[in-house]
């Protein structure tokens, strides 16, 4: 299955998130902020990522800019997973180049169902 990079700074949004992916048989690679996860997207070339918005330092808007405008990363899906549900925080996530957006709390069918989608893309 796929390696898939999580960018997550709540521990308990991580493991939630975690358990899902891994009982579809993923491997999980874990970051609780933008600054790591726009490294270890360098470092591990994941098949995918999920991004949340809300962190410290480098939210994920600035890290999901970062990873799609590197060439090193620019093809590697980016799944933003937030709690920001604004039709704005949608529009300007996909302008940084996101390629999907879910809103918190997600339920693991529909994650994985978004994963699978652009897995298969």
């Amino acid at each position: 299955m796929a390696r898939i990079l999580v960018i997550e700074d709540s521990a308990t949004e991580r493991h939630g998130i975690k358990e899902a992916l891994e009982s579809a048989g993923h491997t999980v690679i874990e970051c609780d902020n933008g600054e790591d996860g726009v490294t270890r997207s360098k470092e591990e070339k994941p098949d995918l990522i999920l991004m949340d918005i809300v962190m410290p330092g480098m939210n994920g808007f600035q890290a999901t800019r970062a990873i799609t405008r590197d060439d090193a990363t620019s093809h590697i899906p980016v799944i933003i997973v937030t709690t920001k549900s604004q039709d704005t925080d949608r529009l300007w996530g996909e302008r940084q180049g996101a390629t999907d957006y879910l809103t918190k709390p997600v339920k693991a069918d529909e994650l994985l169902a978004v994963v699978s989608k652009h897995l298969a893309g």
